[in-house]
């Protein structure tokens, strides 16, 4: 029997109506659980990098800045995200929140470049902790994207729309 079958048996209908509902749910609600979700990321990340020896990125940042001494940059940075935190967080300033957050993740990248020994271990296919560390970026890149296509009042929807 296929799916289109199933549909008109009544437990199909069932099946159809549960899964109505649970797509619903997640349009109506997916956008604001990634949001906060991100923010807590951020938020976290960077209170961690204010307190020295407990963020597991500080030897990965401090061995990436060559333009600024790291006992300043990390500070800034640290205050930079858990800002990105707490917008994404509340909601608030998010066009603000996504240009800090948009402007932050290039230099995530730099140890890709700079460090190589340190993210890879068989270029440019394996990556160390570190490495995997830094390429998650591209789902935090990813979630600011469709988070930003929602700031003029954007909604997902659960069912195509008709035009």
């Amino acid at each position: 029997m296929s799916f289109e079958n199933l549909r008109t048996t009544p437990i199909g209908a069932i099946i159809e109506k549960l899964d109505r509902r649970i797509t619903t749910w997640m349009a109506d609600y997916g956008i604001l659980i990634m949001r906060i979700g991100l923010g807590i990321v951020f938020f976290w990340f960077g209170i961690l990098k204010l307190f020295p020896g407990l963020s597991p990125a500080e030897a990965l940042v401090r061995n990436t800045i060559y333009f600024i001494d790291p006992d300043i940059f990390i500070p800034i940075l640290a205050i930079w995200e858990a800002l990105i935190g707490i917008g994404l967080i509340t909601g608030r300033f998010m066009r603000v929140t996504l240009l800090l957050l948009f402007l932050q993740m290039p230099g995530t990248a730099l140890p890709l470049v700079l460090l190589p020994g340190v993210v890879w271990t068989v270029f440019p296919f394996a990556l160390t902790i570190e490495g995997q560390y830094i390429v998650k970026n591209l789902v935090l890149i990813g979630a600011g994207l469709v988070i930003g296509g929602t700031v003029r009042g954007g909604r997902i929807v659960p069912e195509p729309v008709e035009e």
